[in-house]
């Protein structure tokens, strides 16, 4: 059974996506992977206008004349979070934050009638949720980012990655939402990009990045417990995770400022292209 301040945090978080998602997403959301599901339906004449992408080029050989494909907008698409809840993401506030972007997500998936599933992973794949649609799913979703105690505390993207990619034939819209404090995973990320439609969401908070100059500091592991002493008397310190990766579909978000913007942007950027 749920506990009070579970319950009257999952609420509050329903009902701050819900309003978001009303206000600000619907429109974003749907646009933004306009013909990223689409399948194929007839072929055609080109005709003038016509997107000259879309020539068949096989069939104009055999006419003599330039023929189109033409594709039918899947009805629904099949949306995906993949989550990191290696101990790392307790620094702060990064786990409520990181509920509340795949909240905002999974009710912009909802509002628009798609599946919604999850992947919830540390050095492995601790829980998957199969995509289904319904409030009650993403209520169901919000309340395991919520409560859910993993098992391990390192990060293996590269396991996650895998994982999803032999289980997952149809192409999805898949959000990998992490600090992306992992090594090894960049041929992984490009292997998943060629199959579905992959946006990273990379959550930090800004004391993580920066290590301030004029004193020695001394640093524990989250996640493997090892004591680390850093001499930064001279300059700062600038850490750069996921430094290597297509920064096109990466979404930086800080906890000490508005997700709902960054968001929205990156959405718009998207309709846009």
């Amino acid at each position: 059974m749920l506990s009070a301040a579970l319950v009257k945090k999952i609420r509050h978080i329903e009902i701050k996506s819900k309003r978001l998602v009303d206000e600000i997403f619907s429109g974003e959301y749907r646009s933004s992977f306009k013909g990223k599901g689409m399948e194929f339906e007839d072929i055609r004449e080109y005709y003038h206008g016509d997107d000259v992408r879309n020539i068949d080029w096989n069939v104009t050989a055999r006419h003599n004349q330039a023929y189109v494909k033409q594709f039918s907008e899947e009805r629904e698409l099949n949306m995906f979070l993949m989550i990191d809840v290696s101990h790392s993401n307790d620094f702060g506030r990064k786990k409520e934050l990181i509920a509340e972007i795949g909240a905002t997500l999974s009710f912009s998936a909802n509002r628009n009638n798609d599946r919604v599933g999850m992947i919830l992973f540390t050095d492995k794949v601790e829980k998957f949720i199969p995509s289904q649609k319904g409030k009650r799913h993403v209520l169901s979703i919000i309340d395991t980012i919520l409560s859910y105690t993993p098992r391990s505390k390192g990060t293996q993207i590269k396991e996650a990655l895998d994982y999803y990619n032999r289980i997952m034939k149809r192409r999805s819209v898949l959000f990998l939402i992490s600090d992306f404090m992992d090594e090894g995973y960049e041929d992984a990320i490009k292997s998943m990009s060629g199959k579905h439609d992959l946006i990273m969401i990379r959550v930090m908070d800004p004391i993580e990045e920066r290590i301030p100059s004029g004193a020695v500091y001394t640093f524990e592991d989250l996640e493997t417990g090892e004591i680390m002493t850093v001499d930064n008397h001279k300059n700062q310190i600038a850490l750069e995770p996921a430094k290597s990766l297509n920064k096109h579909n990466m979404i930086s978000i800080y906890t000490n400022e508005d997700y709902v913007k960054k968001l929205k942007m990156f959405f718009m950027k998207r309709g846009l292209r």
